[in-house]
């Protein structure tokens, strides 16, 4: 197998109203502020949001991405509305396995953006991408079962439930709760890129 380092692909790309690209330095402070706007409704989901985020962590975060990013480790990325500098949330494609190729997308979304689709928006344009792109068999979203507003946004796109593994993780209380896992592969892929529906909000 190819070495993920020597793997040459886009590291930015858009969809309908967004603009996707990986963290580079002088992210943080931006992304400071899209957490902190957001920190009460991440808290209960995000082991990494539970204290108010600061400039110089969220930088230190995206540049530990950045690097991450062009060793192929893992492959974050930043939401903006097309345009701007306005990060709408953060997305991309974790727990990577190129001897595949499979994917696991995460994401949020920033608190005033919430509810208007950009979510569906990013994981519609990031599992084109992993797929057309990266030549992926297999992108998953896992998923606390608890987690309502996420999975809607899994069934939404058309990613398929395979099932819930009970007792699998803990939660930031330390309380043992069930994961959901969606999946998609490259025939329901291709099924869903045909509808006329895939590039909707």
């Amino acid at each position: 197998m190819i070495d993920p380092i020597l793997r040459d692909f886009p590291d930015s790309f858009e969809t309908e109203r967004l603009f996707l690209r990986c963290p580079r330095p002088g992210d943080g402070l931006e992304i400071s502020r899209a957490v902190n706007e957001t920190l009460d409704s991440l808290r209960p989901w995000m082991p990494w949001a539970q204290e108010p985020a600061t400039g110089q962590g969220s930088e230190l975060t995206a540049r530990r991405a950045h690097v991450r990013f062009l060793e192929r480790q893992d492959l974050m990325l930043l939401l903006f509305l097309k345009g701007t500098d306005t990060m709408v949330g953060a997305s991309g494609l974790h727990r990577i396995d190129w001897s595949v190729p499979k994917f696991e997308i995460g994401y949020w979304c920033r608190q005033r953006f919430q509810g208007l689709g950009y979510i569906s928006e990013a994981v519609r344009g990031i599992t084109t991408f992993a797929f057309d792109t990266l030549g992926a068999h297999r992108v998953e979203i896992h998923m606390d079962s608890r987690n309502d507003a996420s999975r809607r946004v899994a069934e939404g796109v058309g990613y398929n439930l395979e099932g819930e593994l009970l007792n699998h993780r803990r939660d930031v209380e330390g309380d043992l709760h069930n994961t959901l896992i969606f999946s998609l592969t490259p025939d329901g892929y291709r099924q869903l890129a045909s509808a006329r529906t895939w590039r909707a909000r």
